[in-house]
């Protein structure tokens, strides 16, 4: 990953969208076996979406969303000094905080952090290790939390699963700074939720609409613009693969051929575009 990563940053009427990377890097067969470079290199579009050497990219990074009256903060990457079974993801020591500040009015003017699911690479930064303890990041934010979503990781029993919650979901909680929402939630006249569940039981992705302008982000419905021009690439941590499939079918057939600005939650390079049909399949305009 560069030292710095690209300020990307996008207009929807009056709220303003800020991508806050944590990192990027090649390599996605241990996600999507069928994303390889063969694969990849058949897709006409695919360009910016892919390393050199023909491997797909994928970024993970936090989307700050800036509504007239409410600041929130969409997913919240891995974060520092968390312990995991995924070497690269373990221990790690990056700037993402420093870059967040220097992105927008700061960590303590953040209202809502909302978690589009419960996967370690998306609560990281829900909390951060100060004198030996988790403690919230975003110390005056409410952190908005599926109910279903909560109820089924809190029940299972990976021991990966809750150690990703012991540090990064449970201290949040004990904080009292936790909201348990519906699937379908409201947050301000320009954010809500919107349920697209399958890669796991509780997940949504996030709609803003503004001033006749919208965009949505996709949470993990997608892990890659590899998956829209082939939605049956499924991830092999989704969930429910079916639902799964059918939830990126259905959400592909609802915003292709529409103004809505699709910003992806692990898309690297420009992230963002427009959805069109292309043939039986579909690609991302950007």
């Amino acid at each position: 990953m560069p030292e710095e990563a690209p300020m990307l940053r996008w207009q929807i009427g009056d709220v303003r969208i800020t991508r806050i990377q944590e990192l990027e890097a090649p390599g996605l067969k241990w996600l999507l076996p069928d994303a390889t470079p063969e694969n990849l290199a058949g897709i006409d579009w695919i360009g910016p979406f892919v390393a050199d050497d023909g491997h797909g990219l994928a970024s993970v990074h936090a989307l700050l969303v800036e509504a007239p009256d409410r600041t929130v903060v969409v997913d919240t990457c891995i974060g520092n000094d968390k312990q995991r079974s995924i070497p690269f993801w373990s221990g790690m020591q990056t700037r993402f905080l420093e870059d967040f500040e220097a992105a927008g009015p700061g960590v303590s003017a953040v209202d809502a952090v909302v978690c589009t699911h419960l996967h370690i690479d998306h609560v990281g930064w829900n909390t951060r290790l100060v004198d030996g303890r988790w403690v919230p990041t975003f110390e005056k934010a409410r952190y908005l939390l599926g109910r279903s979503e909560w109820e089924h990781w809190s029940r299972e029993g990976d021991a990966d699963q809750q150690q990703i919650l012991a540090d990064s979901v449970r201290p949040i909680f004990d904080a009292g700074q936790v909201d348990l929402v519906g699937s379908d939630h409201r947050i301000c006249d320009e954010v809500r939720l919107e349920p697209t569940p399958g890669h796991t039981p509780g997940h949504v992705s996030v709609r803003i609409s503004s001033r006749g302008e919208e965009a949505v982000i996709t949470g993990d419905v997608m892990h890659h613009p590899g998956q829209i021009a082939h939605p049956e690439w499924c991830a092999v941590v989704d969930s429910d693969p079916s639902q799964a499939l059918a939830t990126r079918r259905a959400f592909l057939a609802r915003y292709a051929d529409t103004p809505t600005l699709v910003i992806g939650t692990h898309f690297a390079g420009p992230t963002a575009g427009r959805l069109v049909r292309n043939g039986d399949a579909y690609r991302l305009d950007v």
